[in-house]
């Protein structure tokens, strides 16, 4: 009889653990994370902006947009994927910064480039 009482319980609980695996196996996918890091005031970052606008990037792509001159833990981030490709971040790393999940694009002109492949 107790069993009758604490079933609904038990099913919420054996629902709410399917789908927490089911979003901890989504983590698990090898989908690039992209990254694309500015500046608010950087005039390279304002072309990279534009070209964004103009081309509907965005419609293409999935990335983030993270403004590094005022926040530290966006600056930081840049300065870990800097990092992961092997570049020298001793004397920071300038934006625009495109970090397409596995590679490290640097300066309007290449991130606009490839923006123009995909």
């Amino acid at each position: 009889m107790k069993i009758k009482k604490y079933k609904p319980l038990i099913i919420t609980l054996v629902l709410v653990a399917i789908l927490a695996l089911i979003l901890s196996l989504g983590r698990l996918t090898n989908k690039p994370e992209m990254i694309l890091f500015f500046g608010d005031t950087c005039p390279h970052c304002k072309n990279v902006e534009n070209y964004i606008q103009t081309n509907n990037v965005k419609s293409k792509l999935n990335f983030q947009e993270l403004e590094v001159f005022n926040n530290a833990d966006n600056a930081s981030l840049l300065g870990e994927k800097a990092k992961q490709c092997g570049l020298d971040t001793s004397n920071g790393v300038g934006v625009p910064f495109f970090f397409d999940g596995k590679n490290c694009i640097q300066g309007d002109e290449p991130i606009i480039e490839f923006f123009k492949t995909k």
